[in-house]
């Protein structure tokens, strides 16, 4: 029996209290969420038990499909026989014995420092994305999961959605699209535009707390495209702006609590994969008026066909659903592989990969080394901005490049 500790427990937990119980359903009985960290002891106990305990805060997202729109989730509903205990300082909770392995749900700034002391007792992680507030913490994490021998997970849930699993068939060597040649992504507008904090967490607008659109949904897109495409990103030449210096909460229908932000909320990149393909995507925080999005999302050309959402149409032939597709033509391999148990939620599956990896004693398909990875892409896009160039992911994540991330690691005493 895995007995997990959480630390973190804002508003993005709902999503994987509820894939948890998704788990528990599917039969899969091999843990137990002993205890919950927060700062606030209330917001920890608000989701240990329904019907007991100080309400929850409520959802801040109300768009279809987004993590943060998930609400009304406890523990109670699928181990309720399970003693939880509170804490409010992570360093008690990995010392206190109760617990075998640890979720971090926290802010950038505290992943490396929640990882250190979980490592040095022994203790498998799985963090949320991104992996680390800088380069180097994220180097340091890999170091000591590394020394510690234990498993180390990043949550990068994007990469098990289900119509990415298809995408990601599409274009495999027994895919139909054939190998990837060209991509294209963009969404302005749909997310706390035109001038909301994001998730009603100013710090997500300040650099020095590794803020901005780029690191925040930069590491998502990259491991998308490198999920996909089967390879490495290899470069990335790119622009940032913040089109919103001065962003609002929203109470009552009115704007409240302004702060000023130095952290980009919008980006422009140009990406080169090791396999000869490229590609380009932006993103943004701001937009007035309404949004706009490519195609149905993210657009991959192949070299026999266009796939897009759930749309396939390949040379010479009509469009047909790729998940039809998928289900007539993927192998019973692939399709065990991509959902086991026959799980489609996104959070189940990621959380079902790292149960299993500690199970094993192995690393799970999306681990420290995979989000090291997507971090040194999302950062070269700031990096490749402030040094007015195209950058290459080797001198990214080895540390040769790193001037913006200087603010950050002297913030956090991760100056090397």
């Amino acid at each position: 029996m895995i007995r997990i500790g959480i630390v973190g427990c804002g508003r993005i937990l709902a999503a994987h209290l509820e894939g948890y119980k998704i788990l528990r359903e599917a039969g899969v009985d091999n843990f137990k969420i002993t205890a919950l960290c927060s700062r606030k002891a209330e917001d920890a106990q608000s989701y240990v038990k329904r019907g007991d305990g100080p309400p929850q805060r409520e959802p801040v997202s109300k768009i279809a499909g987004d993590p943060l729109a998930v609400g009304d989730q406890y523990l109670s509903d699928f181990q309720p026989e399970t003693e939880v205990e509170i804490y409010t300082d992570y360093r008690d909770l990995i010392a206190s014995g109760k617990v075998d392995a640890i979720n971090d749900f926290t802010v950038h700034s505290l992943h490396h420092q929640i990882a250190t002391l979980a490592f040095g007792q022994g203790k498998p992680v799985l963090s949320q994305k991104p992996l680390a507030v800088s380069m180097e913490g994220a180097r340091r994490m890999r170091e000591k999961a590394e020394a510690a021998g234990v498993t180390f997970g990043v949550f990068e849930n994007l990469r098990f959605v289900e119509s990415v699993r298809h995408q990601h068939w599409a274009f495999s060597n027994s895919g139909p699209a054939g190998a990837l040649q060209m991509a294209v992504m963009g969404n302005m507008g749909t997310w706390w535009a035109p001038n909301l904090i994001v998730a009603e967490t100013p710090w997500r607008h300040i650099l020095e707390n590794g803020g901005g659109m780029a690191l925040d949904l930069g590491p998502h897109f990259f491991d998308m495209i490198r999920h996909i495409g089967g390879s490495e990103v290899i470069s990335v030449s790119a622009k940032t702006q913040i089109v919103e210096p001065t962003r609002y909460l929203i109470r009552n229908g009115e704007r409240v609590d302004p702060i000023s932000c130095n952290a980009d909320d919008t980006f422009y990149a140009h990406f080169e994969l090791k396999s000869g393909a490229a590609g380009s995507m932006f993103g943004s925080w701001g937009g007035h008026g309404t949004n706009t999005v490519l195609g149905e999302g993210p657009v991959f050309y192949g070299t026999n066909g266009r796939v897009t959402g759930d749309k396939i149409t390949l040379d010479g032939g009509a469009t047909q659903s790729l998940k039809a597709l998928y289900e007539a033509n993927a192998s019973t391999e692939m399709k065990t592989r991509h959902f086991p148990l026959g799980l489609t939620n996104d959070f189940a599956l990621s959380q079902l990969d790292w149960l299993r990896a500690i199970e094993k004693g192995t690393q799970p398909e999306c681990s420290g080394d995979e989000g090291l990875r997507d971090l040194a892409c999302a950062f070269a896009v700031v990096e490749s901005d402030q040094a007015g160039r195209k950058v290459t992911i080797e001198e990214v994540e080895n540390g040769t490049l790193r001037a913006y991330q200087i603010p950050i690691d002297q913030k956090y005493d991760l100056l090397p």
